[in-house]
This record gives C-alpha cells, structure tokens and sequence, in this order.
C-alpha cells in the first residue's frame, strides 16, 4: 500500500517507522524547519529527522497548494495518513488519496479534540486517555472513529513521559488499521458523538503562570500537563521559578499567627514532603524546583540557596 505520511513532532515518529515498515511510503509531509535555541538556527522537524533515517523523501511546502496537488498526485499514493501534522487538508487533496485519509489523535475521541489532548487529559483529572484512529475530515478531529485503545492513568503522569507512551500505543494501533486497509478489509468506522465532544486549545507561555487562589489538586496537575511546556512557574520578586514535580500535601497545617495564610505564602520547609504553599484550597508540597538561569534541584538545596523562602510570599 502506498502511503503519503503527514507528522511533525516526536509525537508521530512512531506511527511513521510502523508504516514505513509494512508500507511503501511514497513520502513524508512535514513541516518547515524553524528558528530554535539562542542563534535561532533553522531546526529540522523530528518527523524530517526521521524520514531522513528511513531514507524517505521529506516534503516541506509552505502552502499545500496547486503545485503541491500536482506533486502529489504523481505520486498515486492509495492513502493519506496523518499524525500531529496540525493543518487542516482541503477536500482538493483529499481526493487524490482512493482509500482516504486517516488520523492518530492521542485521546479518545470526542473528548479533548483540538491541539493538546494529552495535557487536556492531565489538566481534567482523568481517570483514562487513550489514541484514536478516525477518518480524516474536513474540520479538525470530527471524522469517524475507526479504532481506539485505552490507557489508563495513575494520576503522576507528565505530558512528556504520557506523549512518548501514547506514541507507542498509537503506532501499534495504526499498524493493525492499515493492515485492514491493505488487505481490502478496512475497520467499519462509527460517527463521533457530538454531544460527548470536549475541546483542548493551543497552549501559550502564559498559561504555566501558577495563580495561587486556585486549588492544591488544579495546581499539581498544572504542574505535571505543562511539563515539557510551557512550565508551570511563579515568582518571588523578580526571580522566576520554575515548578517541576509537586504533590499535594494530605495533611492540614496549625494556624501560625507569624505565617501569612494567604494564597502563595510558604508555610514550611517539612523533611517528609518538602516546601509546603498554602493554596485556595489546601496546601501544595513543592518537590522539586528550578530557579532561573541555574539547573533543577530538589527542594532541600533550594531552601539552602533561599534560606528566606518559608514566610515569603509567592506570585505577589
């Protein structure tokens, strides 16, 4: 079968190595490089990476237009299949593809449709998330759902280490989709339900800026979907911190008339469970901390840098 592969990120190189496998990749759609780092030297997608090492012809266009139809339709590729490429495809192309197009999204759709699922999953306290393959339609994450899988969570997950696990579980998931294709057999595909749909928007730098009025558990979970961005971080005056691992603290704290009680006032520095911020509701055990400019570190050698911190007051 012959495929014509749309992905950018780490997310889809999975998906790309188990189709270029069993299938015949025609070629790779992926997107421009980009500035990245302090120089801002243009930087290769993962996804470009990878069809390099696959020895795959990687596509780049700025525009899916007339000429790109064209170079596409030279190439009589059966199927389109997309993962995290982050564009809409017009009917136009759509139609150059005789069995279609299909879609890896990494939750189970329709909830957390749009740009960032996986920290949506995180960020709502789900008890499970998973990957869908749908067909391909012409509004984002809207198309018929031919497979899912389930994956359960425990509640300490990351976005980085939930992504590279999703990533796993979507490319065997795709793997047995296109062998359905492949032998004329492919998976009856259901209608999404629309009532049921959630949506997940783009993330922004300023959504990690911890506000301290909301509760402990909105917190520690802000702390973990914005891990690897944009990170969860507060100030102390004009010292930027970043938050990077936190749990929130299962007991309750004596009324101190010295300690400040108010959102963002660190109450202690306990051996246990570490730096201890009271919150909207309960209290925030902050484990593992990055000032700016200097490298990660436990609490402990936090507070021996900042022997300050507890009666400070953060985010003021």
């Amino acid at each position: 079968m012959r495929i014509l592969f749309a992905g950018t990120p780490a997310l889809a190189v999975p998906c790309l190595e188990k189709a270029a496998h069993a299938h015949e990749v025609v070629a790779v759609l992926t997107s421009p490089d980009q500035p990245s780092g302090r120089g801002r030297a243009p930087a290769r997608p993962p996804v470009k990476e990878a069809a390099s090492r696959l020895g795959l012809r990687a596509l780049q266009p700025e525009k899916l237009d007339v000429a790109f139809l064209e170079e596409v339709q030279a190439m009589a590729p059966d199927i389109l299949v997309a993962a995290a490429f982050g564009k809409i495809f017009r009917k136009s192309l759509l139609d150059l593809f005789p069995l279609g197009g299909v879609n890896v999204h990494p939750s189970l759709l329709p909830r957390h449709r749009g740009p960032s699922p996986i920290s949506a999953a995180i960020l709502a306290g789900d008890g499970q998330t998973g990957v869908t393959i749908q067909k391909i339609a012409l509004k984002f994450d809207t198309g018929d759902i031919y497979a899912q899988a389930t994956f359960p969570l425990k509640g300490d997950e990351t976005t980085a280490g939930l992504t590279a696990a999703l990533a796993a579980l979507g490319a065997e998931l795709l793997e047995t989709v296109l062998a359905a294709f492949a032998a004329g057999r492919p998976p009856v595909a259901r209608p999404q339900d629309e009532a049921a749909a959630t949506y997940s928007s783009t993330l922004k730098k300023e959504d990690g800026i911890i506000r301290w009025e909301e509760p402990a558990e909105v917190i520690e979970r802000k702390i973990r979907a914005f891990d690897p961005w944009p990170r969860a971080s507060t100030r102390r005056g004009d010292e930027t911190i970043l938050l990077l691992k936190s749990h929130v603290y299962p007991g309750t704290l004596a009324r101190d008339p010295d300690r400040p009680e108010t959102p963002g006032a660190v109450h202690a520095a306990d051996r246990e469970h570490g730096l201890l911020i009271r919150t909207g509701r309960g209290i925030l055990a902050v484990e593992r901390l990055q000032p700016q400019f200097k490298k990660p570190m436990d609490w402990r050698s936090f507070v021996n840098g900042h022997p300050d911190i507890v009666g400070a007051r953060l985010g003021a």
